[in-house]
Parts: structure tokens; C-alpha cells; sequence
């Protein structure tokens, strides 16, 4: 079928019909001639004749000759190139429409290591090319993507050729009716520019910010003639340890060191997980308490400026979270490290009273005040909420509370303050009323939360120009931006503890009614666990304030007795439990007839550390299409880093996280994933 549909076209053709297209132009003339001379017109006429049939007869012989040599020609024209292509030094190969391997060029072949004749599928030697993304399957007529082989590093581009294509813009020959199409697969080694690149990239400049934590505690642990020894050596393990890892040290305060070293030497520090947050604290002359570092670290800015504040947005952050860590920015992720100690309390009460009289400002300018914390509120950010209202009451201004869902837990307390006469009846108001209501003067106040996505209402925060946060989670590589006022204390107990602290310095005739009282002293109790966790002095002195104000401990206690369904679905949390490693308990809480299910699986988790050689305990609660998760530990492991890694935070031994789109068995088979994983990283112990 192929052979009878070939046929001569275009110049050719015509070149080859020129001499009968010149017998007609004879016949032509040969009829002037007759109307002239007719004797003349016959011999003309015979001439014609003769000149036809040998012309007719030259083109029927010499037809099937030309064909043959045009065939020769285009064969030998063919091998020359088909020759060129295999001497060529750019790998090359023709695959089929199915992605297999039908030619290749010399230089494929020395690449693959394969002979001439293989013949499988491109996939067995390229894994990455798929056959979805071969031309002609995905759409395209011409693709180009990056692949590995061995050690190289090449550019693949493939470009569709149609045979049916080919013969139509033939100048010679036409093909009918045949249908099909090759892949041409060039490969472009790209190895030696990216090592330059690479090398290039680890040749550029980072910048980092190394803060000692507790400077003045730890010289004040030691005694004052050997405190500048202790300050030198100090010194000298920082400046050792940058000058191995060819950066270079300064000396910006006393407490405070600006650090540069190539990109490279940074990524080294990552590697080894930052080993000098622990070869610091090994300095030791006597002090009674160990020295610690944090270090925020910018990356691959646009520039050095740019990685300069990087940095500064790094210690921020490390600071904030605690100290003695390291933060690595970089413009699209943030990395942490270390974390693994309890951040100091800090005797001195300054920051809290600078705070609040800032606070006092804020609120003083503003025609009304809007109070909410993270979304399915918890007593502690209840607590909070009604101290802040207290404090705009104090100030004469108008303030709300943004609260959606009251909780079981919240019940009982939302309750003292409803119908009451001391109070307004839109004290509480839910989003919508929140986003109708507020004015162009208002000031928000966010309370137990830095996480924009989890709080009451984000839209809100877009809403209000004026924004003050106050919070004691260690924070995020999320954070809420651009707030006019942050406070954020991780080593405080509860954002209730702040807010009691605030109160005192908001005025001085300010009394708390009983309920306020209870309200916020319930936050505490509850964030501390009855004051056996994170607490402080601070903490007690917070929760005398609140006593002398009218708190009854034994009011407080009636509110939180649970009923005998959250009693029985924690007992079965806990005796469920799976012991995962010798040292992680991770059970579920269904919680299918308790209003506040996600209260009674941290009660759980927390019921789950009272067993002898557990280091954290993981309850996964599923609520409203989610799955909730509660980490708790005692002082081992730090839960925090842990819930991160899911997407969520917390604290050093109280954290959480939320999971959407799964089941229990994923959530338990993903925090077992992440300690595997964290295990194997030596960020956690086995």
C-alpha cells in the first residue's frame, strides 16, 4: 500500500514533464503552420508524432530509474546523516510512541553503558520519565525536565516527531493514509554547571545572632572574683568553635555575638544539629547554673542585608520559644534545633510592668476594645479574655469577647457571667457580630495564641489596625505580623498568669469581682495541671493576687468535677493506651457522649504520665471532622518539636496538634512516624 501511494511531486515532477508540455506547445504551432502552408504542417506533424512517442515512451522506461536513483540518493543521503548522528557527541535516541528505545547514538549508549541494540523501555534506564510524561501523552508536542543518572545531572528534552507530518512537508515524495509518531530524546549534561552552581551557592555568605540567655543568672551563680573567667571562657568556646568552621566571630555586646561563615559551614552546623548549643553549657568553674545560647541564623537571602534580618527574625524567634535553640531562616521555611531545656523563669517583674503601662496606652486611644484567643477556647484563654475586658473596664472603654463555641468545660463559667447586671449582654458576641461591630478605632487583643489560623476569628485580624497579643506558647515559624504590641513569655505558666500580672500595673485602685477571680484562677489551675507543672514564683504570686481578689479554691474546684461519662471515656483512654518504644503512650479518646471531648483527652494524656517510665503521651480525640491531638510529658521530651513536625506547637511539655482529611489509625500511624523519624535524627532518644 506504502509503494502505491508514492508518488513524484513539486519541482521535480515538473522538471521531469517539462519535454511533454513542450509537444503540446508544438502541436500549438503546428496548427499556425497549417492555416500558412499545409505541406509544411504535415511534416511538422509527423515531427510531433515522433517527438511524443519518444518522450512518452523515455518517461514510462526512465520513471521506475529516476524512483530507484531518487531511492539510492535519499538512502545514501540518509546514511550520511544517520552516521553524523551516531558519531555525535550529544547522547541521542529515537523511542517509539510507547516510550521504548528503538535507536540510539554512540554517545547514549557510553552513557547508559548499554549496547546498540537494547531496546527497552526508556523508564528502565530513567526513572523519573514516565509515561505520562512522554510528548503526544501529556498534551504536549515538546517537553524538557531535569534527570539524574549516576552521578550526572543532565536535561532531558523529547519532542514528538509525526511520520505523517514528515511526508507531507516532503518536497519529493507524498504518503496517504499512514499515521504514526517518534520521540526524539536529546540529553544535556548539565553536571559541571551544577557543581559551579553548588559550589557557588556554598561559597555565599551566612549570617547568624548568638545570644547568651541567662548572662546575668549564671554570673550571679558564681562567685565575682571568677566571673570573668567564666565570661572569657565562655568567649573562647564560641569564637573556637566558628573559627573550626572557618566563620568569623564578633563581639557585639557582652552578652550578644555577630557571627558570618560560608553557606557551606552552615549547612555543616545543621548536619550536626548545632552540637554547640551543648558544648557551651560544659563550661563550668563552679557556677551553679549551666550557660545557654540561642542562635538565629538567616539563609539564602536576595542579599546580606537580607539575610541580616533574617537572622534578627531568627533570634527573635528562638528567644521567644525559650532560648537555648537555634532558628534557621530561609525565604520560604524555618528549621529548628535543640529546645530541649526549660526556659528560666525571670524573677524580675519589669517586662510585665513596661507591658502593661504600653497596654494601657493602646487602649486609652481607642474607642473599644475586641478580646479573643484560638478557636474552641480553653478556661486559660477565657480566663485571659475576661482580664483584658477588666482592664478596658478599668479604662472606660467598651470591649467583647469574640467566642463561638462554648465549650462543656466553658460552661459553667461563661455562665457567671451572663444575665448579670454588672455586665453587658454583648460581652460575648461570636464572629459575624464581631466583623459587623468593629470600627475603624478599635484595638484587638489576642490572648493565649500567636498563631493567626487558630484564633477565634483571622478575618478579624485583617479588620483591626491595632493589634496587641499576649501569649506564653513558644512561637512559630507562623506568627501574626505587624502587632503593635506583642508579649510573649514561654516561660510563663498561663496567659492568665500574664494577664494577672498586667492587672496589678493597669491601676492601682483596680478589684476584681469574685467571678473575674475564679475565672482567671481556673485558667491557671488548669494550664499547670493544680500547679504541678510550669510553675513558678511568679506563677504563685500571680495566683495570690487573684486570691486576695476574691478567688475560692474550693469554687473553682466544683467547676471542673467531671461527670461520670468524661470519668469513664478518660478511664478507657488510659487503659487503652499502647506503650509504643518502651516510653511513648499513645491511645484515642471517642468521647462519644462528653460534650468537650478534646478537654477530656488532655486530661488523659495528662492521667497517662502518672505510669512509671513514660516519657510522653499522645491522646488523638476526634471532634467536629478532626482529629485533635494532646502531648503532654514531664520533663524528657520536648512535645513541642514533636507537634511541629504534624503542623502544630505548644510547649516544651504541653503541645498539640489538629489533623484534617484522616482517621485515628493515620493520626496514630503518623505520630509514630514522626518519633521514628526524630529517633533516627537523634533529635529524641530511642
Amino acid at each position: 500500500m506504502m509503494k502505491n501511494s508514492v508518488k513524484l511531486k513539486g519541482r521535480l515532477k515538473s522538471y521531469l514533464q517539462s519535454s511533454l508540455y513542450l509537444g503540446f506547445l508544438l502541436i500549438a504551432v503546428d496548427v499556425l503552420i497549417y492555416m500558412i502552408d499545409y505541406r509544411a504542417g504535415l511534416v511538422l506533424s509527423g515531427f510531433i508524432i515522433f517527438y511524443i512517442a519518444i518522450i512518452l515512451s523515455m518517461m514510462f522506461y526512465n520513471k521506475p530509474v529516476i524512483m530507484n536513483e531518487l531511492v539510492s540518493f535519499a538512502t545514501q543521503y540518509g546514511q550520511i546523516q544517520r552516521r553524523l548522528l551516531r558519531d555525535l557527541e550529544l547522547p541521542h535516541a529515537l523511542l517509539d510512541d510507547n516510550g521504548r528505545i528503538i535507536w540510539t547514538n554512540i554517545a547514549f549508549e557510553r552513557m547508559v553503558h548499554q549496547d546498540k541494540g537494547y531496546r527497552k523501555s526508556v523508564t528502565s534506564l530513567f526513572p523519573s520519565i514516565t509515561r505520562d510524561k512522554l510528548p503526544g501523552e501529556n498534551g504536549e508536542d515538546e517537553v524538557e525536565f531535569d534527570v539524574e543518572y549516576e552521578a550526572g545531572n543532565y536535561i532531558a528534552k523529547m519532542k514528538k516527531i509525526s511520520l505523517k507530518e514528515m511526508a507531507e512537508n516532503s518536497d519529493i515524495i507524498e504518503a496517504k493514509g499512514y499515521e504514526g509518531y517518534l520521540i526524539a530524546l536529546y540529553l544535556f549534561d548539565e553536571t559541571a554547571l551544577k557543581i559551579a552552581l553548588r559550589e557557588v551557592d556554598n561559597q555565599s555568605l551566612a549570617v547568624a545572632l548568638v545570644y547568651l540567655d541567662n548572662y546575668d543568672e549564671a554570673l550571679d551563680s558564681v562567685e565575682e572574683v571568677r566571673r570573668s573567667l567564666l565570661t572569657a571562657l565562655i568567649e573562647r568556646k564560641i569564637n573556637k568553635y566558628i573559627a573550626s568552621m572557618d566563620g568569623i566571630c564578633k563581639k557585639l555586646e557582652k552578652d550578644k555575638y555577630f557571627v558570618i561563615m560560608r553557606k557551606e559551614a552552615a549547612l555543616q552546623l545543621q548536619e550536626n544539629r548545632f552540637d554547640l548549643l551543648e558544648e557551651v553549657k560544659t563550661v563550668n568553674i563552679g557556677n551553679e547554673m549551666a550557660v545557654t545560647i540561642s542562635i538565629g541564623m538567616g539563609l539564602d537571602g536576595l542579599s546580606y542585608s537580607q539575610n541580616y534580618e533574617f537572622a534578627r527574625n531568627a533570634i527573635d524567634i528562638a528567644l521567644g520559644r525559650g532560648g537555648d535553640q537555634a532558628v534557621v531562616k530561609m525565604p520560604e521555611n524555618v528549621s529548628y534545633y535543640g529546645g530541649k531545656s526549660q526556659q528560666m523563669e525571670k524573677s524580675t517583674r519589669v517586662k510585665a510592668r513596661v507591658k502593661a503601662h504600653a497596654l494601657k496606652e493602646i487602649i486609652s486611644v481607642k474607642d473599644e476594645v475586641y478580646v479573643m484567643g484560638h478557636r474552641i477556647g480553653d478556661v486559660d484563654s477565657l480566663g485571659a479574655s475576661v482580664g483584658i475586658y477588666k482592664v478596658a473596664e478599668a479604662l472606660n472603654k467598651k470591649a467583647h469577647i469574640v467566642l463561638n463555641d462554648v465549650t462543656a468545660s466553658m460552661q459553667p463559667m461563661v455562665e457567671m457571667f451572663t444575665n448579670k447586671e454588672e455586665y453587658a449582654d454583648d460581652m460575648f458576641i461570636n464572629n459575624s457580630q464581631a466583623l459587623e461591630m468593629v470600627g475603624s478605632n478599635a484595638v484587638l487583643v489576642v490572648v493565649d495564641v500567636n498563631k493567626p489560623s487558630i484564633t477565634e476569628c483571622p478575618e478579624l485580624l485583617k479588620r483591626c489596625k491595632s493589634v496587641v497579643v499576649l501569649d506564653h506558647h513558644r512561637q512559630g515559624s507562623e506568627v501574626i505580623e505587624n502587632a503593635t504590641l506583642s508579649y510573649i513569655e514561654a516561660y510563663a505558666s498561663s496567659a492568665c498568669e500574664m494577664v494577672s500580672e498586667i492587672l496589678q500595673y493597669i491601676s492601682d485602685n483596680l478589684k476584681l469581682r469574685p467571678e473575674e477571680a475564679d475565672c482567671m484562677y481556673s485558667g491557671i489551675m488548669i494550664d499547670t495541671n493544680n500547679f504541678m507543672t510550669k510553675t513558678g514564683v511568679r506563677t504563685f504570686e500571680a495566683a495570690a493576687f487573684l486570691r486576695r481578689n476574691g478567688a475560692d479554691v474550693t469554687r473553682v474546684r466544683k467547676l471542673f468535677r467531671d461527670d461520670a461519662a468524661e470519668y469513664k471515656a478518660k478511664a478507657d483512654a488510659v487503659s487503652q493506651a499502647e506503650i509504643y518504644r518502651h516510653t511513648y503512650a499513645i491511645s484515642v479518646c471517642t468521647g462519644e457522649d462528653v460534650a468537650s471531648p478534646t478537654v477530656v483527652g488532655a486530661q488523659a494524656a495528662n492521667e497517662l504520665l502518672n505510669i512509671k517510665g513514660i516519657k510522653a503521651s499522645f491522646i488523638l480525640t476526634p471532634y467536629n471532622g478532626m482529629i485533635y491531638i494532646s502531648a503532654r510529658s514531664i520533663d524528657e521530651v520536648n512535645v513541642q518539636v514533636i507537634m511541629e513536625r504534624m503542623g502544630g506547637g505548644g510547649h516544651l511539655n504541653i503541645a498539640g496538634a489538629q489533623l484534617e482529611n484522616g482517621t485515628l489509625d493515620e493520626g496514630i500511624a503518623a505520630i509514630k512516624r514522626t518519633l521514628d523519624t526524630m529517633i533516627a535524627e537523634g533529635e529524641l532518644e530511642g
